[in-house]
Parts: C-alpha cells; sequence; structure tokens
C-alpha cells in the first residue's frame, strides 16, 4: 500500500466497515510507521483495489491491524493471499506469535484464521462499537511453513 492508494482504501474502509471505520489519517499514520508496520492491498486486473490488510510488529508479537476483501470478491483467495501475506512478513521480520482480533459475529473470517492454524485464546466481551465481541486469535511461528494452498487470483502491491 502506498499513500496513493489510501483514497481507495477508504472507501472500501467504510462500506465495509460502517460502524468501526478507521479515519482517514490513521491509514497516513499507519503507512508512515515503516519500522513496524507493512501494508498491501490486493487489485483486480485494472488496478482497483479490491482489499488490503495491514501488519504491526513489534517483537516478540505480529498483530494484524486490519483485512478486508470486497464481498464481490469474497471466496476468491483474496483474503487468504493477503493473510499469508501478513503471516510471511510476521515471520521474516522475527516474531515467535499472529495475534489479531476478529468479530464474534463473522465465521466467515474465523474459518479463514483457524484454516491458517490461528487459534482462540481470549474474548473480549463487547470489543466493538456495536456491542459485538472480538475473538483474539494467535498464531505460532515456530513451526509456520507457508500458507494452506490457497488462490492467487490477484496481485499484492507492497509498502
Amino acid at each position: 500500500m502506498t499513500s496513493a492508494d489510501i483514497p481507495a482504501v477508504d472507501t472500501l474502509e467504510r462500506r465495509l466497515f460502517p460502524v468501526d471505520a478507521w479515519p482517514l489519517q490513521m491509514f497516513h499514520d499507519e503507512l508512515a510507521q515503516t519500522d513496524t508496520r507493512s501494508y498491501y492491498v490486493a487489485v483486480d486486473p485494472a488496478g482497483t483495489v479490491i482489499g488490503y490488510a495491514g501488519l504491526m510488529c513489534v517483537l516478540p508479537i505480529a498483530d494484524v491491524q486490519t483485512i478486508a476483501v470486497v464481498p464481490e470478491n469474497e471466496g476468491a483467495g483474496i483474503g487468504s493471499r493477503l493473510l499469508a501475506t501478513l503471516v510471511d512478513e510476521a515471520k521474516q521480520r522475527g516474531a515467535e506469535d499472529v495475534l489479531l482480533e476478529v468479530r464474534d459475529d463473522n465465521p466467515r473470517a474465523q474459518r479463514l484464521y483457524r484454516w491458517f492454524g490461528f487459534e482462540q485464546i481470549h474474548v473480549r466481551p463487547r470489543y466493538y462499537r456495536d456491542g459485538a465481541s472480538a475473538l483474539i486469535m494467535r498464531l505460532p511461528l515456530a513451526g509456520w511453513s507457508g500458507a494452506p494452498t490457497a488462490g492467487t487470483a490477484t496481485e499484492t502491491k507492497e509498502q
């Protein structure tokens, strides 16, 4: 992700997370922290941003900051590719574990994370503004040898 991608990412953020959307400035702030952050976008063949993801890595932990794919492209392997990119980045940076929060009412995302080997370690009740709880999940990287077989139908661009 580059600063040129932020307007498109912000539009998707507001569409996909109307209650919990990040403020626009937050994306600029995150991209500025290259020592601890990595952000990516997935684009379709026309160059339109159709997904994005971000990682914070402060050793020994990495944390998935955000990950999203437009609903029209769900099931095409884009989320898997983005998540694999984040986990690979965490491992390259020397993290021991990757953590993330997922809404307790989002079984599709939970299935993806479990498929990758994440396990639930905690619940944060009423974590989201609308009252939904967050499941905290962890992936130990000691045995990480790469993503499960996933589609690679899109290109990802690194910051």
